[in-house]
């Protein structure tokens, strides 16, 4: 059990870098640009092709992808990095990413356990056993058992009344993304220009 989600855990690091290389791919090119073996312009292509990429595939290498299964105390599902296998039992962080796209919101429940196995929840079977967890670790904290740190904008979204308290969160979302993506952007372009 220990070496599959030390593999799970592997494979998720591993993907996460993969991206971050995918993203930081124009400033070598723009090192290759100054040194004279590409021109001038590749950075500056690069670098909108990569923001695109990275974009999309960072928040989408952990969320949960069918076929999924779920016991009593584990969440098993794909995502696209392999199978992620969430201890329902001992979590330790919940939080929600919000993503943005031409639908509106697209909102996942991010869930890890104390192994630092990260999944993704877009069901709403999922999220209902994720909220009941939850629910049963706030009873117990009474007894001095563990309780999971979970986001105001994650608790909001598990509400059984959903929509309340989400309008700050997205807000700050839709702001995090458009001025990360802003910024980027303008960094290549600056590098590409010199």
């Amino acid at each position: 059990m220990e070496t599959t989600i030390a593999r799970s855990a592997a494979r998720a690091r591993m993907g996460t870098g993969l991206v971050v290389a995918v993203l930081l791919l124009p400033f070598g090119g723009y090192g290759l640009a100054r040194a004279g073996a590409v021109p001038e312009g590749a950075p500056i292509v690069l670098g909108l092709l990569t923001v695109i990429a990275g974009f999309l595939l960072l928040p989408a290498l952990c969320e949960e992808r069918a076929p999924y299964r779920h016991s009593s105390s584990r969440l098993i599902a794909r995502t696209l990095t392999g199978e992620r296998s969430v201890d329902l039992n001992r979590i330790s962080t919940v939080r929600l990413l919000t993503t943005f796209s031409y639908g509106g919101a697209h909102r996942t429940v991010v869930v890890r356990d104390i192994h630092g196995t990260r999944l993704g929840l877009t069901t709403d079977r999922s999220v209902g056993k994720l909220r009941r967890a939850i629910e049963k670790a706030d009873a117990n904290a009474a007894r001095g058992a563990h309780v999971p740190r979970v986001s105001r904008a994650a608790r909001a979204h598990l509400d059984p009344a959903p929509g309340r308290g989400l309008v700050v969160h997205t807000v700050l979302a839709f702001l995090l993304t458009t001025v990360s993506g802003s910024l980027y952007v303008s960094a290549l372009i600056r590098l590409g220009g010199q």
